[in-house]
């Protein structure tokens, strides 16, 4: 799943300049979960280790580890088109 969301990012966002202006790609990189997702996204991984996660709980969980994993995919697409963007400017 990681490498087909990573491929499908690099086709939509090259790491070029062109492909993410360095103000949205400044932009990504301030995003982050709010503190009460984050206690919460806690307290479900605690259940799972646990192994008490109702059906609905894991699927919420679920939903906030894809959330998260395409943020990070993003973020990294964002800090490859600044360090492309700073290095062509360089030239």
């Amino acid at each position: 799943m990681s490498s087909s969301e990573t491929a499908i990012l690099d086709r939509l966002i090259p790491p070029e300049p062109t492909g993410l202006p360095p103000e949205a790609a400044r932009y990504l990189l301030t995003l982050d979960f709010a503190p009460a997702d984050l206690d919460r996204m806690n307290e479900l991984a605690g259940k799972a280790q646990a192994g008490t996660l109702t059906p609905e709980e894991s699927s919420e969980l679920d939903s906030y580890r894809h959330v998260g994993h395409l943020l990070a995919l993003m973020q990294s697409k964002a800090r490859q088109s600044l360090k492309v963007a700073g290095s062509s400017g360089s030239h």
